[in-house]
């Protein structure tokens, strides 16, 4: 157990608490069946003697916690929507968003539903979306946009359901027009430079909560890097910059959110 908890700690910064160990097992269970092992000890043996690396990237990616749904915590969406809106008639020009370790992606299909919607008589207010993830997997069912009906059904809206995702056998499948309007990309929040430009709204929820201190701190570095002045950060419900960096301050306008800190005076300034 311990090794493989390592194993995900070293390639993503994310720790299983110990009295959550026995979800190893149970994410690991698919990967056995899939390499004919009959053990947690085996798996560990078989990625010692594996070069390329497969098998432990397989691992990791089992191991991660991909918990997401649509609409998630949706007075938080509603409040984004609201926040794009005066950014987007404050800045004129569209807004860009990112919505960092996005897993399945499910927030940011709810984003493009609500500004696809929205942008039909204001064209000028849907903005741009880059939304990146750690696991190729999970990305990979993010850009194909398909679903099972137990997760179709996990906070999205019939009429929605029925306006933007089509039945395929079993499950329902995002129309390709509304997932065009996501940029997905692979990232991770650990050890990866910020993506390539700034952001005036990054959403980067439930997924600090799974790192130490340290790599918090280092996190919001990096997404205070990415952010432009004026712009906004949204945490999960459970998450605070509050004792964790100095980069971010609770927002004046948006409760719960935050923004970036404004520049440090020096002792001479005026």
């Amino acid at each position: 157990m311990h090794v493989l908890s390592a194993l995900l700690e070293q390639h993503t910064g994310q720790q299983i608490a110990p009295n959550r160990t026995w979800r190893i097992e149970t994410a690991l269970k698919p990967v056995l069946r899939d390499r004919g092992l009959a053990s947690l000890d085996e798996l560990v043996a078989a990625m010692l003697r594996d070069q390329s690396g497969q098998i432990a990237a397989q691992a990791v990616d089992a191991l991660l916690n991909q918990e997401t749904s649509f609409y998630r915590d949706a007075g938080v969406i509603e409040t984004v929507a609201g926040a794009v809106e005066a950014l987007a008639a404050t800045l004129n020009r569209r807004v860009s968003i990112w919505s960092a370790a996005c897993s399945t992606g499910q927030e940011p299909l709810s984003l493009a539903m609500l500004f696809a919607e929205r942008s039909q008589k204001a064209p000028w207010l849907e903005p741009e979306i880059l939304a990146t993830d750690v696991s190729e997997t999970a990305l990979g069912r993010a850009r194909a946009g398909r679903y099972s009906q137990f997760e179709i059904q996990r906070g999205l809206p019939i009429r929605k359901m029925v306006d933007w995702f089509s039945a395929e056998d079993t499950d329902w499948v995002a129309r390709p027009e509304l997932v065009r309007r996501i940029c997905f990309r692979r990232h991770n929040l650990v050890s990866d430079p910020p993506p390539i430009g700034r952001f005036d709204i990054i959403l980067c929820r439930n997924v600090l909560l799974y790192l130490s201190p340290e790599l918090r701190r280092r996190v919001f570095e990096r997404l205070a890097s990415a952010i432009r002045p004026g712009g906004l950060l949204v945490l999960g419900a459970g998450e605070t910059v509050i004792g964790q960096s100095e980069a971010f301050v609770p927002s004046a306008t948006y409760r719960g959110f935050y923004e970036p800190a404004p520049p440090a005076r020096t002792a001479n300034a005026a």
